[in-house]
């Protein structure tokens, strides 16, 4: 019976720790979806075309080959990237720096 209490409160122990330590991860991820939501209007929208990003962007600093099927494509501006699948934006990211 000592054996099982002393599993038990070991497991216990485990729980209370990974519990403690959840909202701790969450909290940053929170933060980082607000970051990126406060300068979304600063990055192109998912569905522009290529030709309206650069009209509104200009030129990218790099341009990336299509990689894949569908192919996908990158764009660096200063303080993000621009993914495209084919001519349409698929997402826009902020790079590491800008966070």
């Amino acid at each position: 019976m000592a054996h099982f209490r002393i599993a038990l409160g070991s497991a216990l122990l485990s729980l209370g720790l990974a519990w403690s330590t959840a909202p701790g991860a969450d909290t940053l991820l929170i933060e980082g979806i607000d970051a990126a939501a406060e300068t979304a209007a600063e990055r192109p929208r998912r569905g522009m075309s290529k030709t309206a990003v650069e009209r509104q962007f200009g030129e990218p600093l790099v341009r990336t080959s299509a990689v894949g099927q569908p192919p996908i494509t990158r764009w660096e501006y200063p303080g993000f990237i621009v993914y495209f699948e084919y001519e349409l934006v698929l997402h826009a990211a902020l790079t590491r720096e800008t966070r």
